[in-house]
């Protein structure tokens, strides 16, 4: 049943190399400025910015959707305090994350779509390149919005031409559209430029890093990145009409 599951067996594949890479440690670092196990677009930059959004508290419930190995939250929680909670389909990436992560964390092997949790219960809820895995995604909103506390945040980092096909702007996505059709207000910023510039970057360490792949044979891995980072190989006049970035905030309006 899992095997059918979009990309659950590269992923645990992916997150048992990332457990003992000491070179995709480094590389992630010289990529993204810290090595959080990343697989996609999400630098310091990105996630420094969900900072912005929040209050440093003791008391904050934070809900990664999709947390991989949970090295994200860690990084979070460790600057803002709280409650760490994080699910994710890896069985692999769970294993460590519990491991890893043993004060006021919980972490639970679960499919996006399936599982669930009590109304209002986060502060702040993070989807980071994961929304795309569910099959209803204005259903999916509606959920996560339930789980959130009034005046909460949801950021959700969101790309286009990679597994959602490129519309028009921001307004006109998948996301967007499921947004507005449940009536939540939301904000959103366009971080293509920033993300085309990223990729360009992680192609140019990938290179560099060849021969530290090669000596811990990772040869599938590197062809995997430059696989990858393909769609820059264009100018970004053109690479703009097959991709975009966003990043979508929404918060929670506080109810009388």
């Amino acid at each position: 049943m899992k095997d059918e599951l979009l990309f659950y067996n590269e992923y645990e594949k992916f997150y048992a190399m990332a457990k003992e890479s000491k070179c995709f440690k480094k590389f992630c670092e010289a990529v993204y400025g810290v090595d959080l196990s990343q697989d996609g677009f999400s630098d310091i930059n990105q996630i420094n910015l969900i900072l912005e959004y929040t209050t440093k508290t003791n008391d904050l419930n934070i809900l990664d959707i999709g947390c991989g190995n949970g090295k994200m939250l860690k990084y979070l929680q460790l600057r803002i305090g709280g409650h760490i909670y994080g699910f994710d389909f890896s069985e692999n990436a769970i294993h460590e994350a519990r491991a890893d992560n043993v004060s006021k964390s919980d972490f639970r092997i679960g499919v996006i779509g399936e599982i669930d949790y009590p109304p209002k219960m986060f502060d702040l809820i993070i989807s980071m390149d994961t929304i795309y895995f569910v099959n209803d995604i204005y259903k999916f909103v509606r959920q996560i919005y339930n789980w959130l506390k009034d005046d909460g945040i949801i950021f959700i980092g969101y790309q286009e031409g990679d597994i959602m096909t490129k519309t028009r702007n921001s307004e006109t996505t998948v996301l967007a559209k499921a947004i507005k059709e449940n009536n939540f207000k939301y904000d959103v910023i366009n971080y293509t430029q920033h993300t085309y510039d990223l990729l360009r970057h992680k192609r140019k360490t990938a290179i560099d890093f060849k021969d530290s792949f090669d000596q811990e044979s990772l040869q599938e891995f590197y062809s995997l990145l430059l696989n990858q980072t393909n769609c820059i190989t264009v100018p970004y006049d053109e690479y703009i009409k097959h991709n975009a970035r966003y990043i979508y905030i929404i918060r929670k309006a506080i109810t009388k």
